[in-house]
């Protein structure tokens, strides 16, 4: 089972989280993206823009966070966290 969890932050603060489920045989990039999409959809954003500085802390420690300087339209919150909770 792969489940990653997506939270939204403003002042230190969680507005939102959501956790994405995806148990079919696919690539760890394809579930990460599938589950980036769905928290887009719910969350009503456009997709993030992925900076080395990203792809560099989800490498090491399977987490990042997506700031304005990710996303192409204004976002009222402060960063998009996501992190691999689990993965098989």
């Amino acid at each position: 089972m792969f489940r990653l969890w997506a939270k939204e932050f403003k002042d230190n603060r969680m507005l939102k989280d959501m956790t994405v489920c995806n148990d079919k045989e696919d690539t760890r990039t394809h579930k990460v993206f599938g589950a980036i999409d769905e928290v887009c959809l719910a969350f009503d954003l456009g997709k993030p823009i992925w900076l080395d500085s990203n792809v560099a802390d989800f490498k090491i420690h399977a987490k990042t966070r997506f700031s304005q300087d990710n996303f192409v339209e204004e976002i009222e919150f402060d960063y998009l966290e996501i992190q691999i909770i689990e993965e098989d």
